[in-house]
């Protein structure tokens, strides 16, 4: 195939700790990712409490934008994802203000208010979510800007409405709010008006590929292009999902990054009490399939960890040098609870751990390869826990889990997982929800033929990527 026959799409894609543009290239067998742009991103501190500094965050974006445009002027679309449940509140086409961060601690008397009016075991048949104090509808109680605005947009609608002046609420990030009535698919406009959230604030939901505008005004100048921007599986994890080359119906992944995203695929939602005691969720995916999983804190610890390190040194860790000490450290490894709510906040990590291990009597790793592996153990610990309880919630016999995001480089971590849970692990790909971005994006255009499915698009993927194999030991 000739060069002139290659398409391209960019994907803009933002995670907790970072965001990045790049360009995605199929030439009709294989899709190729390059990365233009990369930026930091996390919590600021502001007087009423943790804020995303979203204004930062677009104009990297668009700076990224023209960038790829540079590189690639024969780009025909952008797709946007990001993580869940945060938004921005627009009155008179303006942003109110910088989102709130979803550790923000106001989400506590959001919860209480929710649950004074719906307690949790009825929640649960209406929306299938598992209990997580930010869920968007927790942040709606506790937030009094909502009365009075417009519209309120998650992230990756936020970046599209200013972009292109379209309102709208993609389907899978939506399903993550703990409003949208998980059978039907629609708003629980019900629900939303005995927590007093106003169904004004409630956009239109729109499906994955859809076409939601096209760049326009001071962004398009900015950018140097007039582009289609396509919904694509906005929320991150239902990117990566569609990008996962799942090797049967019986394999389970781990979508790992700041947190590990560990479940099944399934056609229909899991509703039971058994699934709602062990908090597991029934979010959406592209093409109408439904994330069944339960959120695992992920490397978030270790970050937070080496964080915390490299404050105290005052120089950087070298973290390939860390984790391969920690691969070296012999004898039993304490473990601590990955999900404690203690680790959850940003701070000391590794005092922090100290103090759970030393609660539940577990001696305290003397070094830092030490404290590295008991770390990385835990969080496969509550993998392994996590995939053997989606197996018994759903009646599956898993017969491999596959590994994607940035822990699929982790080593250690993936070796662990296997050994902890008796089953292969496939690591990769490492950018699953760039690829997930850029797939929904040229099914959109084209690339794959008129009838194109999720499996096609995974087959796409399996025949652009290497997969490592980690076999269980002992």
């Amino acid at each position: 195939m000739t060069a002139s026959a290659v398409r391209a799409v960019a994907a803009v894609d933002l995670g907790a700790t970072s965001g990045r543009v790049m360009i995605g290239r199929f030439d009709g067998g294989m899709l190729r990712l390059e990365p233009v742009a990369r930026f930091p991103n996390g919590p600021v501190a502001g007087q009423d409490g943790l804020h995303w500094d979203f204004s930062a965050l677009y104009g990297h974006i668009l700076d990224g934008l023209r960038l790829a445009l540079e590189r690639e002027p024969a780009l025909e679309s952008v797709g946007i994802d990001s993580w869940a449940v945060d938004y921005g509140l627009i009155r008179d086409g303006a942003l109110v203000a910088e989102p709130f961060h979803y550790r923000d601690d106001r989400t506590a008397r959001g919860v209480e208010a929710v649950h004074a009016v719906a307690p949790f075991d009825e929640l649960y048949p209406r929306n299938g979510l598992q209990f997580l104090p930010f869920n968007t509808l927790y942040q709606f109680a506790a937030d009094d800007r909502l009365t009075g605005s417009d519209v309120a947009l998650l992230i990756p609608d936020l970046v599209a409405f200013l972009l292109t002046g379209r309102r709208g609420a993609e389907r899978t990030n939506a399903s993550t709010t703990g409003l949208l009535d998980v059978r039907t698919g629609a708003w629980d406009l019900g629900l939303a008006a005995r927590l007093g959230i106003p169904a004004s604030v409630l956009p239109a939901i729109v499906d994955p590929g859809t076409h939601i505008g096209d760049v326009s005004g001071v962004a398009a100048t900015h950018v140097g292009a007039v582009l289609p921007v396509i919904a694509v599986g906005s929320h991150d994890t239902a990117s990566a999902v569609a990008a996962v080359p799942l090797s049967s119906p019986d394999a389970a992944y781990i979508s790992c990054g700041t947190w590990g995203l560990v479940g099944l695929e399934l056609d229909a939602p899991v509703l039971s009490d058994a699934a709602r005691a062990a908090n597991f969720t029934n979010e959406g995916g592209v093409d109408g399939r439904v994330r069944f999983l339960h959120n695992v804190t992920g490397l978030w610890l270790l970050s937070e960890t080496v964080r915390a390190w490299e404050d105290e040194d005052g120089s950087p860790v070298a973290l390939p040098e860390l984790l391969d000490a920690a691969a070296a450290v012999t004898g039993d490894v304490p473990l601590f609870d990955a999900d404690d709510p203690r680790l959850a906040a940003p701070g000391d990590m590794p005092a922090r751990i100290g103090a759970v291990l030393a609660e539940a009597g577990s001696p305290i790793p003397a070094t830092r390869p030490g404290l590295a592996r008991t770390i990385v153990e835990s969080i496969a610990q509550a993998f392994a826990d996590a995939l053997a309880t989606a197996a018994l919630l759903t009646g599956r016999e898993l017969d491999a889990v596959h590994l994607v995001g940035g822990g699929s480089l982790n080593r250690l971590l993936c070796q662990a997982t296997a050994d902890r849970s008796g089953l292969p692990v496939l690591a990769g790909p490492v950018e699953a929800t760039a690829l997930g971005n850029v797939l929904v994006q040229g099914r959109a255009q084209g690339w794959f033929g008129p009838d194109a499915t999720l499996e096609d698009l995974r087959a796409v993927v399996t025949a652009s990527v290497s997969l490592v194999r980690y076999e269980p030991r002992g």
